[in-house]
């Protein structure tokens, strides 16, 4: 039994990750291992709710997830790393949450209107994605979670999340702790056409490319719109390329290149060039970890059925208490 602050979250597979995903989650998630209990899943259910029709390489993906994870830092020893479909307690949850959650709370969801809108390419027109807050709910609570570290665009589901333990607590007896909202701090970094990166923009680099991949996708970055040629004074204030500087180069370099680009004493190309190269060697134990998981899959086998068999535990005892709760 620990006394660390349990805190659950989980990613979506849609493919390798990229630096958005690092920044924007999983650097987080590897800082409060020592701190907190961590227990983080691949939430291969909820990328159903908008690739439903066609699931087929959700199960690579889950993989290839794992091994990123990994790679990037996150430890089996220190963190309960699960699939969230090996764990069927999750769906018993969330139809027994489904029962009680109104649908004005979803509906109101500030996000789900401004989803259908991003992917108007699909029919999203299903009580999957409705209800995708409710099953993220019960990813949450079936472990008693005390907090969720997640962005801030993610805010809004956590707050749905506390109402429904709430309601559950109101109805049938306090089962669940209202989980905390922790906010992660996340580095300011775009896709290299300065959209947020993601794979379906085709703006991202991913921890896993190899230096010839992160060299010609840093050559494609848009940088001072301003600037139309190298005499021209730049302005890294707005340049993404800068940003990238600021998170992988050293200081001394960061100070070099401000000066020189505001004083035109270095072109674009240049400036990607030098940033690309201290990202590559930035990734190099990121890509050499992987390729080592790559080559050595019964690992990634016994890691997940470890963590699977720890998840299923915890998930188990919690379903006692709420069939318990409602005399089932």
């Amino acid at each position: 039994m620990t006394n660390k602050k349990r805190i659950v979250s989980g990613m979506r597979p849609t493919g390798p990750l990229h630096l958005g995903n690092y920044h924007g989650a999983l650097n987080n998630w590897i800082s409060m291992q020592d701190t907190h209990d961590c227990f983080f899943f691949i939430a291969d259910w909820h990328a159903l709710t908008s690739n439903y029709e066609d699931p087929g390489d959700i199960s690579d993906f889950n993989r290839q997830m794992i091994i990123d994870w990994l790679s990037a830092g996150l430890s089996p020893e220190k963190s309960t790393l699960f699939v969230q479909s090996h764990i069927k307690e999750h769906a018993e949850l969330f139809l027994i949450l489904s029962m009680i959650t109104p649908t004005p709370w979803l509906e109101r969801n500030p996000t789900y209107k401004d989803q259908i809108a991003q992917l108007n390419n699909k029919d999203l027109s299903t009580f999957g994605f409705l209800g995708y807050p409710v099953l993220q709910a019960a990813d949450i609570i079936i472990y008693k979670a005390q907090g969720v570290p997640v962005g801030i665009d993610q805010a809004a589901h956590i707050e749905i999340t506390r109402e429904i333990a709430r309601r559950f607590n109101y109805l049938y007896g306090n089962v669940f702790p209202e989980p905390e909202t922790i906010l992660t701090e996340m580095a300011k970094i775009l896709g290299t056409d300065r959209r947020k990166m993601s794979k379906s923009y085709h703006n991202a680099i991913y921890l896993s490319d190899p230096p010839d991949a992160i060299m010609a996708t840093a050559l494609k970055m848009v940088t001072d719109p301003q600037r139309a040629r190298k005499s021209d004074p730049g302005n890294p204030d707005v340049c993404n390329v800068f940003e990238f500087h600021k998170l992988y180069s050293p200081e001394t370099m960061v100070s070099a290149v401000n000066a020189d680009c505001r004083s035109a004493q270095i072109g674009c190309v240049d400036c990607k060039k030098m940033m690309a190269k201290n990202l590559i060697d930035a990734l190099a134990p990121i890509r050499e970890k992987n390729q080592y998981f790559i080559d050595h899959p019964k690992i990634i086998d016994e890691i997940l059925a470890s963590g699977d068999k720890m998840a299923a535990t915890v998930a188990q005892e919690t379903m006692r208490e709420v069939r318990a709760a409602l005399k089932l």
